[in-house]
C-alpha cells in the first residue's frame, strides 16, 4: 500500500498488525478515511461523527483485536447520540438513546472506532440501499449498479476501499445478498450468535447480525470479539471461542462432509450463466477440501405472504400515526408492502405463519440429516441497477420480483447459519456462493471460506477503489 494518504487497502486484521508495527497509526487511518469518504461517489455513509472518532483514534488500545480500526456502523444499528432513523424520512431528527451491544462490545472489547453511519434500506426491508431520507448508493464495482440491501452501504464502503469493516444485519439475505454483489465475505450466523440488544422487539425471529468483510479472518475474529449471551436477549447464545485460532486447522473435519447443490433453493430462479459459474467454483471447492458432492432432495416449502404481511406488521408499528400521512415519504416497495397488507394480518394469517414456519423447520430438519451442507448462489443474478426497481427476471428467465431474497431467506427461517463467499466475475461484477451449514456450525462455513480463499483469492476492494 504504502501510502497513509489513502485508506488502508487489506483487511481489518492485517491493518491492527501495520498499527502495532507502527507502518501507521489509528489517527492517520482515520483521517486517510475521512478524507476518501468526503471524496467518494458511492453514497455510503449518512452521518459522520469526525470529532469523536478523532479523540477515540488518539486514545486507541492496540493491544485490543481491532485496536484502533476505523469502522462504519450500519443505520440500522444504535449508537447513542447519532441518528436512530431507520433509513425513513419520518424519523429523520430521530437520536439514539442507547448503544446496540454488537457496537459496544466491539468498542470496548475489539478497540474499533466507529466513525459514521452506513445507508440502509428502509426499515432494512429490500434488497437495494435506495431511499427517499439518502438516495441511492452505488455499487463500487460499477456505479449505476447496487450494492444490494439491506447493508448496501456497508458492503460499499467496505469493498469500495473506504473502510475495512462496517457492520451488518440479516433478516432476510441483508449480509449475504450485499456481500454477494461486492465481493465480500457475509456470514449469517446461527440465530442468537450475536445477541440483539437492548430495547430490541424479537419480531419475526429472523434477524441476526454481523460484519461486512474483506477476508475470512476479519469475519472470525469480529465473531470472536461480538458473540456471547446477553440476558437481554433470552434467545441469545452462549459464548463461543477461538473461531480465528482455528482457521486452517478444521481440514480433516471437512474431509468426506456430504455437500448438495441446489440452484434452485428455496424455490428461487438462479440466472443459468451465474449458476454456471458458481458450480464450477463449488465443485474446485469440494475437490481441494475433500467432501463428497451428493444428490439429494433440497425442496423447501414456501412461507407465502403471510410472512410479509407479519413484517410489514412490524413496520405499521413503527409509524403509528404517522401512517397514512406519510405515504409519500416512504419507498416505493415499503408503501406498496404497507397499502397491500392493510388489516390483513389476523388469527388466520398467524396460523399460517406459524404452520408454515414448522413445515420448514421440519423440511431443513430433514435435509441436514443427508447433507452436512447445501450450497447455491447468494443472488439470483448479478446486481441490479441502483435506483431499481427489483428485477422480476434473470438470465431471460421471468420469476416475478418475488425471486429475489429466495436464496437466502431460508436461513433466516430456520435459524442456521449460511455464508457468501466470493466466487469471481460474471460481466465485471462479482458474485457470490452462499453456503448453508447446520445450527452452531459456523467454523466450518469459516474453514470452507479460508480454503476457498487460499484456492481462489478474490480482490479485497473494487478497482476503482481510493486505493
Amino acid at each position: 500500500m504504502g501510502r497513509t494518504s489513502a485508506p488502508w487497502a487489506g483487511d481489518a486484521c492485517s491493518l491492527v498488525d501495520a498499527f502495532r508495527r507502527g507502518e501507521r497509526s489509528p489517527v492517520e487511518e482515520l483521517e486517510a478515511v475521512l478524507d476518501a469518504v468526503g471524496r467518494s461517489s458511492l453514497n455510503a455513509f449518512s452521518f459522520l461523527d469526525p470529532d469523536g472518532a478523532r479523540e477515540r483514534a488518539r486514545h486507541a488500545d492496540l493491544s485490543l483485536p481491532f485496536g484502533g480500526v476505523p469502522i462504519g456502523v450500519k443505520e440500522l444499528d444504535a449508537v447513542a447520540g447519532w441518528p436512530d432513523t431507520e433509513a425513513c424520512v419520518v424519523f429523520a431528527g430521530r437520536r439514539a438513546t442507547h448503544t446496540s451491544v454488537m457496537v459496544e462490545r466491539a468498542t470496548k472489547r475489539g478497540g474499533v472506532n466507529p466513525f459514521g453511519l452506513c445507508t440502509a434500506s428502509e426499515f432494512g426491508g429490500v434488497n437495494v440501499t435506495r431511499t427517499v431520507l439518502n438516495g441511492a448508493t452505488h455499487n463500487p464495482w460499477r456505479h449505476g449498479a447496487t450494492p444490494g440491501g439491506s447493508s448496501g452501504g456497508s458492503a460499499a464502503a467496505v469493498a469500495g476501499g473506504l473502510v475495512t469493516l462496517a457492520t451488518g444485519g440479516d433478516g432476510g439475505g441483508s449480509i449475504r445478498i450485499p456481500a454477494g454483489f461486492t465481493g465480500l465475505v457475509g456470514l449469517k450466523g446461527t440465530f442468537g450468535r450475536i445477541p440483539r440488544a437492548p430495547k430490541v422487539q424479537l419480531g419475526n425471529l429472523t434477524v441476526a447480525t454481523g460484519v461486512m468483510a474483506r477476508s475470512v479472518r476479519d469475519v472470525a475474529r469480529w465473531f470472536d470479539t461480538c458473540n456471547g449471551r446477553d440476558d437481554r436477549d433470552p434467545l441469545s447464545l452462549p459464548r463461543a471461542e477461538g473461531w480465528e485460532r482455528e482457521l486452517g486447522t478444521l481440514g480433516d473435519a471437512l474431509r468426506g462432509r456430504r455437500v448438495a447443490f441446489a440452484p434452485g433453493w428455496g424455490g428461487a430462479v438462479v440466472a443459468p450463466r451465474m449458476w454456471d459459474a458458481l458450480d464450477d467454483a463449488a465443485r474446485r471447492l469440494a475437490r481441494v477440501t475433500g467432501m463428497s458432492i451428493v444428490e439429494a432432495d433440497t425442496s423447501l416449502p414456501r412461507m407465502g405472504a403471510a410472512w410479509s404481511i407479519s413484517g410489514m406488521l412490524e413496520i405499521r408499528a413503527q409509524l403509528g400515526g404517522a401512517w397514512p400521512a406519510c405515504a409519500d415519504d416512504l419507498t416505493p416497495e415499503i408503501r406498496f408492502g404497507l397499502e397491500a397488507t392493510e388489516g390483513a394480518y389476523g388469527p388466520d394469517a398467524r396460523a399460517r405463519i406459524e404452520a408454515r414456519r414448522t413445515d420448514l423447520n421440519e423440511r431443513m430438519a430433514e435435509i441436514f440429516s443427508e447433507v452436512d451442507f447445501v450450497v447455491t448462489a447468494s443472488n439470483p443474478d448479478v446486481a441490479f441497477p441502483a435506483e431499481g426497481p427489483l428485477p422480476s427476471a434473470f438470465g431471460g428467465i421471468d420469476a416475478g420480483a418475488g425471486n429475489n431474497g429466495r436464496l437466502t431467506f431460508p436461513a433466516n427461517l430456520y435459524g442456521n447459519p449460511a455464508i457468501s463467499l466470493p466466487a469471481g466475475l460474471l460481466d465485471g461484477l462479482p458474485i457470490g456462493l452462499q453456503i448453508n451449514a447446520r445450527h452452531h456450525h459456523e467454523p466450518l462455513l469459516l474453514e470452507l471460506g479460508s480454503a476457498m480463499e487460499r484456492e481462489m483469492p478474490w480482490p479485497l476492494v473494487a478497482p476503482a477503489s481510493p486505493c
